[in-house]
């Protein structure tokens, strides 16, 4: 058995001078379902994220599931500073 797959992938970046942009399609691709996807890249770009703490994620995990992460962290402390 022979198994061919042809992957077209089209990406490029562009500044738009309006609200409209034209595509064409490549023919293999007509008929099928395709991803059009549009972002700002200066919202990607972030030189200075910081430093994420816990309370960071607060409300998005829960209390038990924070009490254990917790603990985990402890213990790998304590495994830290014992004598080896």
């Amino acid at each position: 058995m022979k198994l061919c797959i042809f992957v077209y992938m089209i990406r490029t970046i562009i500044t738009p001078e309006d609200t409209h942009i034209q595509l064409d399609i490549p023919k293999e691709y007509v008929g099928k379902e395709i991803e059009v996807t549009f972002l700002a890249l200066d919202e990607l770009i972030n030189d200075n994220p910081g430093k994420l703490t816990m309370a960071d994620f607060w409300g998005v995990i829960s209390d038990d599931t924070a009490n254990i992460l917790h603990k985990n962290v402890e213990q790998s402390r304590n495994e830290w500073e014992r004598d080896i």
